[in-house]
């Protein structure tokens, strides 16, 4: 990479418990692959700060501006993100090193005494379940899927880190709470989970799951180095399903929800000499999207599948062609603004 490959490598990251253990994930992946030390550079950004909700704030881009002020200059070597945080539209002096391999990309229930979303969804005596997010897109579909059930729920605006949510619940507020379950597994509190949430329910943020390690565009070693760090096929899917995000011209606060599946199929090869060895070869993918109001009385769902893409621009083209049809089905109408 460089002569100083003693210096260690500055890794820039939010301050939060579950920022720090991602981070901390992807420094000693780097440590591994370049033998370099790395340290992390904890840095505060404006989402970190505000207590106005995503909405009100923007969304888009509160969480990753500071790290990139940093990256730009020259504070620190790369940078990682949530993917779902990034805007859509990469500058052109920043490089997109790598997307590891993804993690769970569902959403969670953390409820009290252990229930389900339909058991909450039907508390007798009248009683309404209070649920707790700070996603307008959670909200749709969560009050979605209690109309489909002939149910009703209480959707409560909440922001702050995993420990205060979680102690909503804990202290009697709510009855429970929606997270990411990959933020849950990478700080190792998965098993507090009372119920995931199957994608046919509700379809998770664009990127949810996903890391991405961003550097300058100028230190093309580094960005070299980081690469070998990229997950292809989940590249493919993120990619997918961000463009969808771009062309409804939506930010990571709008009730929008995307999901690009990958389909293993089974194919008989000969291997190493042995002939008619089964493998698994991932050759379609599924991108779904959703655009409903808060209130889950109007969504918007269609899909789309197609070959896994080879390319960024096939990626692309898959997001764009969804969210056309979603648009010809009134999606832009449901966001609270002009898509076009």
């Amino acid at each position: 990479m460089n002569d100083n490959s003693s210096w260690p490598l500055r890794l820039g990251t939010r301050r939060s418990k579950l920022a720090m253990a991602q981070s901390g994930q992807v420094a000693e992946a780097v440590r591994q692959l370049t033998g370099r030390p790395v340290e992390l550079v904890e840095i505060t950004t404006y989402g970190d700060v505000s207590r106005e909700s995503l909405a009100q704030i923007g969304g888009t881009g509160v969480f990753v501006s500071a790290l990139r002020d940093a990256l730009l200059a020259g504070e620190i070597d790369f940078a990682v993100h949530s993917l779902k945080d990034l805007p859509t539209t990469q500058p052109d002096d920043l490089a997109l090193a790598a997307i590891p391999p993804r993690e769970d990309p569902r959403d969670v229930l953390i409820a009290r005494d252990g229930l389900t979303f339909q058991e909450l969804a039907a508390l007798s005596s009248g009683k309404v379940a209070r649920i707790g997010t700070g996603s307008p897109r959670r909200m749709a579909q969560l009050n979605a899927w209690a109309r489909d059930l002939g149910l009703e729920i209480e959707t409560v605006p909440i922001r702050g880190n995993i420990d205060t949510r979680i102690g909503y619940v804990t202290d009697g507020e709510l009855d429970a709470v929606v997270l990411a379950a990959a933020g849950l597994a990478r700080i190792g509190r998965s098993d507090e989970v009372t119920q995931f949430l199957e994608t046919d329910a509700v379809l998770p943020a664009p990127g949810q799951g996903a890391l991405a390690i961003e550097c300058a565009m100028t230190n093309a070693p580094l960005a070299a180095t980081l690469a070998e760090l990229d997950d292809p096929y989940t590249r493919a899917a993120v990619t997918a399903e961000r463009s969808l995000l771009a062309a409804l011209e939506a930010g990571c606060s709008a009730p929008v929800g995307a999901l690009a599946d990958l389909s293993p199929s089974s194919r008989l090869r000969s291997s190493r000499g042995y002939p008619n060895v089964d493998e698994q070869v991932v050759t379609e993918m599924r991108l779904r999207g959703v655009v409903g109001t808060t209130d889950g009385k109007t969504l918007v769902q269609l899909s789309t599948t197609g070959p896994v893409p080879s390319s960024c621009e096939e990626a692309v083209a898959m997001g764009r062609e969804l969210a056309a049809a979603m648009l010809d089905k009134g999606a832009a109408g449901l966001m609270g603004e002009r898509a076009l």
